[in-house]
């Protein structure tokens, strides 16, 4: 079988699903480039797009860039390539986090990727109340053996451990909404209606209170005289799953990202909302907490799962590709929604 030209259009196809990939706070921290003589993709991270408050060591934002990395896995799969990642590969580069070699035709006898590529564009964080009605088990299996191919670990806890995680998360915040710097920091991201915003996130997109405080949904306003939702009733019992990886090192948070981003396709697959709690790792006594009695635990994220309304779509940069350009191998900035 012939292998695919790597042009324009499929370039265009790989960046696409590359920019529709979460990111903390929609602040799209990626790069992205082509070397023709590899046909590789170059995904690098911009470091103008970091949060000093909330994410000092980046381990959020390569989390990010690793979400980035598998939706163009998943794309090169669409398209029949087989994708080589390389994580880091050039000490002297630091910044070039993964190349993505596209190798080919794909390889049979594996599960193919390509059955995950519907989901990239469907899948947006969900803020609102969910229905209470439990995911079945064979789909949390499934998205426990996604987080497994990616080299991390998808626990889901009992009723129990997960009030003990949502407390946790509370705690956070508590201590962000308390902290004047991080609240600051968190309200640079919001887009007010109307505004014509390549990233960050709108107010249409932050979801309502719980009118309980089961929940800790982060709020992102603040004091700001803005308009919000009215707080709402959310599921009694939330479902919920720590994301862990047996290491801590920037390798192991970008293969998290890319289980991550595997996760929650395969839950978007299944028709299962999913938003995301990072509120205690951003804290390291409480993320040392959400590990429990864990050894060699260092959590991630705290996924919410459950049926019930799709989240709002947030901004994304363009991902446009100038055919020229592809010719010299220059880079490309793409971004896309975080949420």
């Amino acid at each position: 079988m012939q292998t695919r030209e790597v042009d324009a259009s499929a370039v265009q196809a790989l960046l696409a699903a590359a920019v529709a990939a979460p990111s903390i706070h929609n602040t799209q921290p990626w790069r992205f480039g082509l070397d023709p003589d590899s046909r590789s993709i170059l995904v690098r991270v911009d470091r103008g797009r970091r949060l000093p408050m909330a994410d000092p060591r980046l381990r959020a934002q390569y989390l990010s860039v690793g979400a980035a990395v598998f939706n163009v896995r998943v794309a090169a799969e669409s398209l029949g390539w087989e994708p080589v990642v390389r994580l880091r590969p050039a000490p002297d580069d630091p910044d070039l986090l993964a190349t993505v070699q596209l190798t080919g035709p794909a390889a049979g006898g594996q599960p193919s990727l390509s059955e995950l590529y519907g989901a990239v564009a469907r899948r947006h964080t969900s803020r609102m109340p969910f229905t209470g009605r439990s995911v079945p088990d064979p789909i949390v299996h499934e998205m426990i053996s996604s987080a497994r191919a990616e080299g991390a670990h998808l626990e889901v806890p009992d009723i129990m451990a997960t009030r003990r995680l949502l407390r946790l998360t509370a705690a956070a915040e508590a201590r962000n909404a308390g902290h004047p710097a991080r609240a600051a920091e968190s309200r640079t991201w919001i887009t007010a209606p109307g505004a014509d915003a390549a990233y960050g996130i709108p107010y249409t997109a932050l979801g309502a209170r719980d009118a309980s405080g089961r929940i800790p949904v982060r709020d992102f306003t603040g004091a700001l005289p803005v308009p919000q939702l009215p707080a709402l009733r959310f599921e009694r019992h939330a479902q919920a799953a720590l994301l862990w990886t047996s290491h801590d090192g920037r390798d192991d948070w970008l293969r998290a990202g890319q289980a991550l981003e595997r996760v929650l396709l395969t839950a978007t697959v299944h028709g299962v909302r999913t938003s995301m709690l990072h509120q205690a790792m951003e804290w390291p006594d409480l993320r040392e907490a959400m590990a429990g009695s864990r050894r060699r635990c260092s959590p991630q994220l705290l996924i919410r799962f459950g049926y019930g309304p799709d989240g709002a779509h947030t901004p994304r940069a363009s991902a446009n590709v100038v055919p020229d350009a592809l010719e010299s191998g220059s880079r490309h900035r793409g971004t896309g929604p975080a949420e």
